[in-house]
């Protein structure tokens, strides 16, 4: 549990732009697939930033507590898409 925690610790920051990213693909294109083929493409965008700028300290935080680059970084595509496919249910039904 404090490993999953640690996780959304680290989607915090991200959370934001994820959202606003999502209200713009719900406007155009409120279909699942693509929304969630263009998260995927950000995560591994967020990966590469995070891992090539000085960033890459928070990654070692991570590494000390158990949880290795590729399992923080899929975890955070599962929870990003999670919140996109609500995201966009609730947005089809109401626009």
């Amino acid at each position: 549990m404090h490993r999953f925690l640690a996780i959304l610790v680290f989607y915090k920051p991200f959370v934001v732009w994820s959202l606003i990213v999502t209200a713009i693909i719900g406007f155009f294109n409120p279909q699942v697939a693509p929304a969630i083929a263009t998260k995927l493409f950000l995560t591994v965008f967020a990966w590469y930033y995070v891992s090539e700028t000085p960033n890459k300290r928070k990654l070692t935080f991570y590494k000390n507590i158990g949880i290795s680059p590729l399992k923080l970084f899929s975890s955070m595509f599962l929870v990003d898409s999670i919140l996109t496919i609500g995201f966009l249910l609730v947005f089809k039904e109401f626009v």
